[in-house]
C-alpha cells in the first residue's frame, strides 16, 4: 500500500468528524469490539479509529485508493457477497456509501451474516426528506446532492439511490434488522427558513391519511446527513 499520499475524508466537511462521534456514542458501553468500515476511501476514519486503539478492517470497490498502510483494504463489490466470514465483526460502518450502490438488499443481507448477534450497521447518508432537498426536488427534479447521471460511468462515485428512511427500514426488516435509530450531523439553514411549510405538509399528509411522523418530523425536516443504525435480530445457532 502507499504511505506517500495524503490520507483525507471523501465526503462533505465535518461529516466524518461527527460520523466518528456518532459511532462513539453508540457504542460507548461496549468493548474489543471488531469495526469493518465498507467504502473506506482513503482510510481517513480507519486511520482515526486504529489510532484509537478500535480492531478495524477495510474494503472498498478500489483499494488501490486506499492509503492507510497499517491495515489491509480488501476489494469489495458491496451489491455482491463481501468477502469476510460469517459472524466476523460487531460493528459495520458505511459513510456516505449508501447513495453509491443499488442493491441494498444485497448489502444488508450480507452484513446480517458477517455481523455477530446483536451486531450493528451504523450509516451515513444524505438527507433527501429535509425541506431543502424536497425544494430543490419540486423545481429541479433531483433530491439535495443528486444531479443528471453520467449514464456510461461506472466508476463507483455517482449518487444512483435515493432512499428515504421508510425505504431503509424496509430493507433493512426484510434482511433480519431492526429499524434506525435516527441521528443527523447538523441541521440545514435553508431547510428552517422552510419550516413556515411545517403544518401544511401535516395537514397534507392527514387528510392522504398517511402518518404524517413517518417523514414529517422536525429532524427530517431540517438535518443534512442523516445517521442510520440497524441492529441484527440474529442469534447465534
Amino acid at each position: 500500500m502507499t504511505t506517500n499520499k495524503a490520507i483525507v475524508p471523501i465526503a462533505l466537511p465535518g461529516i466524518h468528524e461527527k460520523f466518528y462521534q456518532y459511532f462513539k456514542d453508540i457504542t460507548a458501553n461496549k468493548t474489543n469490539l471488531k469495526v469493518l468500515d465498507v467504502g473506506a476511501g482513503h482510510g481517513a476514519l480507519c486511520q482515526e479509529m486504529y489510532n484509537d486503539g478500535y480492531d478495524v478492517a477495510a474494503c472498498d470497490l478500489f483499494p488501490e485508493y486506499f492509503y492507510f498502510d497499517k491495515i489491509p483494504c480488501k476489494k469489495a463489490d458491496l451489491t455482491k457477497p463481501l468477502p469476510f466470514a460469517d459472524n466476523s465483526f460487531d460493528v459495520i460502518i458505511a459513510v456516505e456509501v449508501m447513495e453509491h450502490i443499488l442493491d441494498h438488499e444485497v448489502f444488508f443481507s450480507e452484513c446480517n451474516r458477517i455481523l455477530k448477534p446483536n451486531g450493528q450497521v451504523l450509516i451515513s447518508t444524505p438527507n433527501i426528506l429535509s425541506l431543502k432537498s424536497r425544494f430543490r426536488f419540486l423545481f429541479s427534479g433531483f433530491f439535495y446532492t443528486f444531479k443528471p447521471l453520467e449514464l456510461q460511468n461506472n466508476d463507483g462515485l455517482q449518487h444512483v439511490a435515493s432512499l428515504t428512511l421508510d425505504q431503509y427500514n424496509y430493507v433493512a426488516i426484510r434482511n433480519g434488522f431492526t429499524v434506525a435509530t435516527v441521528n443527523f450531523d447538523k441541521r440545514q439553514s435553508t431547510s428552517r427558513w422552510l419550516l413556515f411549510m411545517y403544518p401544511f405538509l401535516w395537514l397534507h399528509a392527514l387528510l392522504k391519511a398517511i402518518n404524517p411522523k413517518v417523514h414529517n418530523t422536525y429532524d427530517l425536516l431540517t438535518a443534512r446527513i442523516l445517521f442510520l443504525g440497524f441492529t441484527t435480530k440474529k442469534t447465534l445457532v
